[in-house]
């Protein structure tokens, strides 16, 4: 009888994470004079909207001029922001906002109440956002030693070095350090995430949320918002695991088949990236047809004497042919596209919107490759939503939920990057219609965006399972849900004194995680949705919008409104009232012709998923840790105790 304690411990992991937001729970006063809410409204509209420009041209100074005394300015000006949120945070909670007759004002007040922790008390406020400075100042400073280099030469920084080192090694040992490395830097972040928690917790049933996770899920208005998600990602799942049993085979192939088995799951370290989020980098080692031309143009730009400059432009022009807005003079005059030679600049490509209606600028050290190219498409899309919803009050000014405005930007660059549009702007020469290159293409896209899914779904979802049920056995959670969802497992043996979670940014950063599997999915939905106004014929993935006017106007419709509206809403426009929900079925038509193929490839295996065995979950749950997750079944537990000894003893 062979016991496998993680399928067990899976069954019940998420029992308590039935989400159900009730207006009436969130904190609220007993002042119904509308008169009074919206004087208040316009009052923060204003002052809001003023900090704001404030702030963010201090977080601009610095991020292009990294100097201590452009940091203490930024700080000074983000500490002001913080008052003015705390102070607007204690008048607009004495409103009975959900009795208001006005629904806008409704709204406005209840976005306002439901985000941030200004509902702690001073001490307890700066302690959190202290805590997540310290979180953040580990996790920017950290440094590791090269593989079998000399310690006097311990500088690798995560970005180059390590990012690099990840995607382009393919020596297992080295990989393994590298990955070993970087997690027990971050560890250190442990007792203060624990205390973060505390905090965060406190926070959030102060303004009548059940806890943090809760919290976390409110700005998508879903009651249903676990259970819904839960379905979307079920439905992707199949195309996950023919992605996963194929990398797996081939990567057998690489490194032996004695590291990795042909039915188990795969080490964390081979997938081209430190987190084994997005598999792009392996693509040399799965590429099915290696003799058909690549698809980094990088070269033919290069050839064709592209500058950062021309890339700007190219990709406005992307935009404006569609009838959407162009960039504003201020764009070209303050936005720095290219890295300074005189100065420390951070270079993490960003657009921002300084919330004055006028000044809108895209931050990033441009190189000329065909990854800036999509990047700046990318970016520049965000202005494009910033310029769209310009109008709207300041508390409106921001995506539809959390997720829209990374699925836009990632929805416009589905369309930049595939061979067809390449193929107009006259930078990819090769045959298009070759069911090579079609191939080629889409496995390349279901390294990035399929592989990812499953990883964007569970951050959080470890997250949610952290505040509600304590921080006890956090790094064997955390690999549980890798197991069960992934399919991979750690290198090395991982205890609960480690930290492994904290190895990923946005966790101890206080980001939200969610809204990037949201967006990985609604990019697919929106991009259908825009091809069909484009009134494209054939297969989804050659859909090319550039000159559509059609989808240009449908577009405009949809980023106008903000988050004026509930993102259901929105969704009905986008969709012509097709739906309101979140679907993965534009993702599935995308990648259907390479789900065909994968079965083929994937015929012969012993399994598309993975099997686990104890040796799997022996890597980072001990005996203790699983009989938590089976709760107080004594009864089962002794049973299973008395299977092991009997079987040791031959009796």
């Amino acid at each position: 009888m062979v016991v496998n304690y993680s399928n067990v411990c899976f069954l019940l992991i998420f029992v308590n994470l039935v989400c159900s937001i009730n207006d009436e729970r969130i904190i609220q006063g007993t002042n119904n004079n509308l008169g009074e809410s919206l004087q208040f409204l316009r009052e923060f509209d204003r002052e809001a909207s003023n900090m704001c420009t404030r702030v963010t041209t201090a977080q601009w100074k610095y991020a292009t001029n990294m100097t201590d005394y452009n940091k203490r300015r930024m700080i000074e000006q983000q500490t002001l922001s913080e008052k003015l949120e705390r102070i607007s945070w204690r008048k607009a909670i004495t409103f009975a906002w959900s009795a208001l007759p006005d629904p806008q004002a409704r709204r406005q007040l209840k976005l306002l109440i439901i985000q941030g922790r200004a509902s702690l008390n001073d001490d307890k406020y700066n302690e959190i956002y202290h805590l997540i400075a310290e979180m953040k100042d580990i996790y920017n400073n950290i440094k590791i030693c090269p593989f079998k280099g000399f310690n006097n030469y311990c500088d690798m920084r995560l970005d180059p070095d390590i990012i690099r080192t990840m995607a382009h090694s393919r020596n297992y040992d080295e990989l393994q350090y590298i990955w070993s490395e970087w997690r027990k830097k971050t560890a250190p972040t442990k007792n203060k995430f624990m205390r973060y928690v505390q905090l965060a917790n406190q926070a959030a049933t102060a303004m009548g949320f059940r806890d943090a996770g809760e919290q976390m899920q409110a700005p998508y208005e879903d009651e249903n918002f676990i259970e819904n998600l839960s379905d979307v990602f079920y439905k992707i799942e199949p195309l996950y695991k023919e992605l996963h049993a194929y990398v797996r085979r081939k990567l057998s192939l690489r490194y032996g088949f004695e590291r990795i088995r042909v039915d188990g799951p795969i080490p964390a370290h081979l997938l081209g990236n430190l987190w084994a989020q997005n598999w792009k980098s392996i693509i040399d080692l799965v590429q099915p047809f290696q003799t058909t031309q690549n698809f980094d143009v990088t070269s033919e730009m290069l050839r064709q004497g592209y500058t950062p400059l021309r890339m700007f432009q190219l990709a406005e022009e992307f935009f404006t042919s569609m009838g959407l807005k162009s960039m504003p003079p201020e764009f070209w005059i303050n936005s720095m596209l290219e890295k300074p030679t005189n100065r420390q600049v951070q270079c993490t490509s960003s657009a921002w919107d300084f919330c004055n209606k006028v000044d809108y600028r895209i931050k990033q050290c441009t190189q000329v490759t065909m990854d800036d190219l999509i990047s700046i498409h990318h970016e520049m899309a965000h202005v494009e939503y910033y310029l769209q919803y310009a109008d709207q009050p300041y508390i409106f000014r921001d995506g539809a939920n959390p997720a829209f405005h990374e699925a836009l930007s990632d929805a416009i660059a589905l369309s930049v990057r595939n061979p067809i549009h390449l193929h107009r702007i006259g930078l990819f020469n090769n045959n298009t219609d070759l069911y090579e290159t079609n191939m080629n293409f889409l496995l390349m896209m279901a390294l990035e965006k399929v592989a990812y899914i499953p990883f964007a779904y569970l951050v959080d979802q470890w997250r949610y399972k952290v505040f509600s049920d304590g921080v006890k056995n956090m790094n064997s959670l955390w690999w549980s849900l890798r197991l069960q969802y992934q399919g991979i497992i750690p290198p090395v043996p991982r205890s609960d004194s480690d930290f492994d979670p904290a190895s990923k940014y946005h966790i101890i950063s206080d980001q939200n995680y969610m809204k990037y599997f949201i967006a990985q999915v609604l990019q697919f939905q929106i991009y259908e949705a825009l091809c069909t106004a484009a009134n494209h014929q054939g297969q989804l993935h050659t859909c090319d919008i550039y000159r559509s006017r059609e989808a240009g106007r449908l577009l405009s419709d949809v980023l106008k409104m903000g988050s004026s509206v509930h993102w259901r809403d929105v969704i009905r426009t986008l969709t012509n009232g097709k739906t309101d929900k979140l679907s993965a079925d534009a993702l599935l038509n995308y990648f259907q012709p390479l789900e065909l193929w994968l079965k083929v490839q994937n015929r012969d295996e012993p399994i598309v998923g993975w099997n686990t065995n104890n040796e799997d979950t022996a890597l980072f749950q001990s005996w203790k840790n699983c009989s938590n997750c089976l709760g107080n079944n004594s009864i089962l537990v002794t049973f299973i105790l008395a299977l092991i000894f009997l079987n040791f003893y031959r009796i």
